[in-house]
């Protein structure tokens, strides 16, 4: 037939060759795809090229990321986007402010030396959902949450309650939020005295100042409420504790921690206990 064709057979062994590839990797690209497919599912959407990267590797799988972002575009798979919401903060008030001890200096080297708090909002056909957080700095843990239908700063302590339940800061500990009247009133303060914390608070209008609290509401917001039309405040509840307690906490990949869950963190991560300066240095 070559030489009918007058084709070397070189040529046409190459081309041969090439067909067998092709078929092979239009193979391999299909069952990525599929793979691909069950994680970006089983996150709900969640997931990006990096995290679902980091997620197929766990399961044995290697596809460079490069050649991942192709195959997700093509699949029409794209992680949710981020959306603009308003402040909640409400730092006209009678009470005291206390200073930006922090400075933005968020890493620390142990577990239970630096909280952030905040409050989000999340509307349902019901009406609003207030939802308050504390959050541990070095594993960026979820170790408290509360909610309520109303901006009262009951529900902002008793997250602080929750996380106090089962963890017990060292004298000194650092705690820090915005100037929100949850955070400055008496009963939240009183809470802090009675465990030896080192109050700092934001300055006014500066989201940054709370960089860690903003990130996971921001978080929350991109990846379980974008989207979502809650009927009833209880299942706005119901998706935000699978989604801390379930999720974030234990499974979502958090790439400051090496793309290991909080909990995963700090069962792999010996704490170096130390005293938290409230001095700049």
């Amino acid at each position: 037939m070559c030489r009918v064709l007058r084709v070397h057979q070189s040529g046409y062994y190459r081309w041969l060759l090439s067909r067998a590839q092709g078929s092979r990797r239009e193979g391999e690209n299909r069952l990525l795809k599929a793979q691909i497919g069950t994680v970006f599912k089983e996150y709900k959407g969640r997931y990006g090229c990096p995290r679902v990267q980091r997620e197929l590797l766990a399961r044995g799988v290697m596809v460079n990321r490069k050649r991942l972002a192709r195959l997700m575009r093509e699949a029409g798979l794209k992680a949710k986007g981020k959306m603009r919401f308003k402040a909640t903060t409400q730092s006209k008030h009678r009470y005291a402010v206390a200073s930006n001890l922090l400075e933005r200096r968020f890493e620390v080297k142990s577990a239970n030396r630096l909280w952030v708090s905040d409050i989000t909002y999340v509307w349902t056909a019901e009406g609003w959902l207030y939802v308050a957080i504390v959050l541990d700095a070095w594993s960026r843990r979820v170790v408290g949450w509360a909610w309520s239908i109303s901006l009262k700063a009951d529900f902002a302590v008793e997250a602080l309650k929750c996380a106090l339940k089962d963890r017990a800061p060292a004298p000194g500990w650092m705690h820090h939020s915005d100037q929100g009247v949850q955070y400055a009133c008496r009963d939240y303060q009183q809470v802090l005295q009675e465990k030896q914390a080192v109050v700092s608070m934001s300055r006014k209008g500066n989201c940054w100042d709370n960089a860690l609290a903003e990130s996971f509401f921001g978080t929350l917001k991109k990846e379980l409420i974008h989207g979502e039309r809650f009927q009833t405040r209880g299942q706005a509840v119901s998706a935000i504790f699978e989604y801390i307690e379930v999720f974030y906490n234990r499974q979502r990949k958090h790439s400051k921690l090496g793309y290991q869950s909080p909990v995963e963190f700090e069962k792999n991560n010996k704490t170096i206990p130390f005293k938290l300066s409230t001095q700049r240095g």
